[in-house]
Parts: C-alpha cells; structure tokens; sequence
C-alpha cells in the first residue's frame, strides 16, 4: 500500500525514533509499504518517520544512480544491485575525505543543496530477518545511508546548509508546510490535511 511521505515541518521528522523488536506489529506489512511507497515517489532512500513512524527502520534502493554519467562502472555496479533494509541501526564510524553532493529529499520536495558528508561509514544493524550486520559502505551507498539515517536521529538534510542557504529556501520550505508543494506522489502537509 502505498502511504502519504510526512512534509517538512511534520513534528515525526524531528523525533529520535524508537528501536523495536522483531514483535514489532505488521512489521514486515510496514516494511513492503516502505517499498512501495519509495518505488511508487521515485526515491532511493524511505526512513520510517517519512511515512509517520518514529521508529528505527529505513531503506536504501541505490539503483537510480547506476545510470548516472558521473560514476565509473564499477560503482554503477554495485548501485544496482544495492538493496537493504536497515532496522535499529548505529553509525559507528564516519571517516575518509568529506565531499559535497546535491541532495534531495521526499520530505522536501522541489529543494536541493550540497551536503558535506564523509566518503566511508561503518554501519550496525537488523536487517529484515532481524540478522544483526556490521558493514562497510562508502561513496554514494554511504551517503543515502546517512541521509536515511539521519531521518531517524531527528535530522533533515535541510540542517546540513549555510544559515544563508536555509534563508534562501525559507519560502520552499514554507510552502511545504502550507501545503503549496504539488509533488506526483501523496503528501501529509503540517499546516494542512494531504492531498
């Protein structure tokens, strides 16, 4: 089922989300709804509090990026096969060259702006089958990763720019807010009902 993505300003972006368990109801009803719902807004990355959740859950699709004219064809390999659901996770490390890259959010529709993020990071989670992993991932996997990761520390990409960047996109954002945002897939406004 695909699900409303929360709009900027909806007070579950900003929350430090709750790790769960594999109880966890409908978890994986949840997590094929993620899916559908990322697939379905042409995203590559969904976190939980995306679709009203603040819980510990997000997922990575990198394929998109294997058609870009900026990576080798190794890389374009490895982004198109790059699936995962990460449950619970914990950046443990974050290093190598720091390096900028135009992001984007569903959250945020219709903004991008450079982020500085680090090249490599080292990653514990659960992943779908609640099997516990502790990975390497680096490139543009690491930076989706820290992006969805981000959503579930109660951060947005958005707080990454220049105090006069975010005074640049003030009006964007408050759109989104008001509900004037008209991206191709469902939304949930915070100053107005969803369309």
């Amino acid at each position: 089922m695909i699900l409303p993505v929360y709009g900027y300003g909806e007070p579950v972006l900003r929350k430090h989300c709750e790790e769960i368990t594999k109880d966890y109801p409908n978890l994986k009803e949840i997590i094929a709804n993620m899916y559908e719902t990322m697939y379905h807004a042409h995203g590559v990355g969904l976190a939980a509090p995306q679709v009203g959740l603040p819980i510990r859950i997000f997922l990575v699709d990198t394929e998109p990026f294997s058609d870009s004219d900026d990576v080798s064809k190794e890389e374009a390999v490895e982004l198109k096969k790059f699936k995962q659901t990460f449950i619970n996770a914990t950046i443990l490390k974050e290093e190598g060259d720091i390096w900028a890259f135009n992001e984007g959010c569903l959250s945020i529709p219709d903004v991008r702006e450079d982020v500085f993020r680090h090249d490599t990071i080292t990653i514990e989670y659960f992943d779908e089958d609640f099997n516990k992993k502790t990975e390497v991932f680096n490139g543009l996997i690491a930076r989706v990763i820290q992006h969805e990761y981000d959503h579930i520390e109660g951060i947005l990409f958005t707080d990454h720019v220049s105090t006069l960047k975010k005074k640049l996109i003030g009006k964007k954002l408050q759109n989104i807010m008001d509900g004037k945002a008209r991206p191709d897939y469902k939304m949930k406004f915070a100053n107005k009902k969803g369309r």
